[in-house]
């Protein structure tokens, strides 16, 4: 089983005509996604590696029945194409692109909250479910299908983890890269809560990074709510306060956020914290063989 995106999912691509979409669109075909449309606004009627583009997400619906959306389009125009997916009525809408202004995201986010309907990102390197599909950036052959959930805000490190596990013969369920701005569609503890629900994911793995409360929240709630282990690391642990590191939400400000005090509240919730983040699959396979979750050959 998997989160959000599964065997059911039809995707269409917003800007597949795009260097990006293009692009990304062939690498989901190849993994096995199922890509039924695209969609760029005056470009309906194309093909892309076969898959029809259409003017509107709207027409995708109705001609293709898709469900779920990648976004691959300028930031001047990402947050109209987050909402067109929504009015569309699509349920889970990745969005890759970075640059969106915050106070955008927050009408965004206002619009969608309570809806039912999952954005992931932006800013993002979007969502992947070896042996089904993916929405996203991440590299194909670095997965491999199995039982742990990975969520992160963190690009590069997701893929990072997910290669560690694959390499140690541990697949993943889903792997989620929630995005590293200030305000992004899904937190930590919306994905967490589908993880602990979901019956064939065991474990997960949590890459938070300094800057914001995404992480003290999350702890909270594995706290409180969850069953299911939790191994973490938290990114940027040299950081000086006030400098942003890499993302836009990766900031000490007022002497909070720091990758100190995520360490030691994720640690009082119960979470294994990992401080070297080569170690992180090491961590998660004798996690995994100390809670007898291991599976025969791994």
């Amino acid at each position: 089983m998997s989160i959000l995106l599964n065997q059911d999912s039809r995707v269409v691509i917003q800007g597949i005509t795009g260097g990006e979409g293009s692009f990304h669109a062939r690498e989901a075909l190849q993994f096995g996604t199922r890509v039924a449309a695209g969609v760029t606004p005056g470009k309906g009627g194309m093909k892309i590696e076969g898959v029809p583009v259409y003017n509107r997400v709207i027409d995708a619906v109705e001609k293709e029945g898709v469900n779920a959306s990648g976004i691959y389009v300028p930031a001047p125009f990402a947050s109209d194409a987050i909402l067109e997916a929504f009015d569309a009525g699509i349920k889970l809408i990745a969005c890759m692109t970075e640059g969106i202004p915050v106070l955008e995201m927050v009408r965004v986010k206002k619009i969608l909250r309570g809806s039912g309907t999952y954005l992931i990102g932006p800013n993002c390197p979007g969502i992947t479910t070896p042996g089904t599909g993916k929405i996203g950036f991440m590299p194909n052959f670095i997965h491999l299908p199995g039982k742990v959930g990975v969520i992160s805000r963190s690009g590069t490190l997701t893929y990072e983890v997910i290669n560690q596990l694959t390499a140690l013969g541990i697949g993943q369920s889903t792997s989620i890269g929630i995005g590293g701005d200030p305000i992004v569609g899904s937190t930590f503890v919306d994905i967490l809560k589908l993880f602990e629900d979901d019956p064939d994911t065991i474990l997960i793995v949590l890459i938070g990074e300094i800057g914001g409360t995404a992480e003290e929240e999350a702890s909270d709630f594995i706290k409180n709510r969850m069953q299911k282990p939790v191994v973490a690391f938290i990114a940027g642990q040299t950081a000086p306060p006030g400098r942003r590191m890499g993302h836009a939400g990766a900031i000490i400000a007022g002497g909070k956020g720091t990758a100190e005090e995520k360490v030691n509240i994720l640690k009082k919730s119960g979470v294994t914290v990992v401080n070297n983040p080569a170690q992180i699959g090491v961590v998660v396979k004798e996690t995994l063989k100390e809670r007898n979750l291991l599976f025969e050959g791994e």
